[in-house]
């Protein structure tokens, strides 16, 4: 029986065998994430409808399940909303935060370390999240 509240078996079998530096994408709805797909990804659909599960909700699942070193979003134009990016930042905290040109994001997604795309509802734009898995520190490691 697991004690977190994340309970997808896929989505906690991915994350178990994601070592330090493993790439997890959060995916709003409109990426189209069948040609996305790297040689070590594993897609997990769960855009039922518009707007569920949102990314913000899914972001705060995995933060519950692996800890969270980096993260990478794609630049937006600048005439471009992207008030999602500083929610990410908020629930992130202290992580490395980067931002990249378009197709450069899109060849990061299918990269070799990437080994989970979970695909949201998520219905605002500029809301795919690649985040690069941490490190378990332990209560003696914790000034590093």
């Amino acid at each position: 029986m697991l004690k977190t509240p994340v309970i997808h078996p896929t989505i906690m079998e991915v994350l178990a065998r994601s070592g330090h530096f493993a790439q997890v994408v959060i995916a709003d709805g409109n990426l189209p994430v069948g040609a996305m797909n790297g040689p070590n990804s594993t897609t997990v659909h769960l855009n039922f409808r518009p707007g569920l599960l949102d990314a913000l909700t899914v972001l705060e699942g995995i933060l519950e399940v692996c800890p969270i070193q980096g993260a990478i979003v794609m630049e937006k134009p600048a005439e471009a909303n992207a008030e999602i990016h500083d929610a990410y930042k908020k629930m992130l905290g202290d992580v490395t935060w980067d931002e990249m040109e378009r197709w450069a994001f899109y060849d990061k997604i299918r990269d070799v370390n990437t080994t989970l795309i979970i695909q949201t509802g998520e219905q605002r734009r500029f809301a795919n999240l690649v985040l690069t898995v941490g490190v378990v520190k332990m209560a003696e490691e914790s000034n590093f």
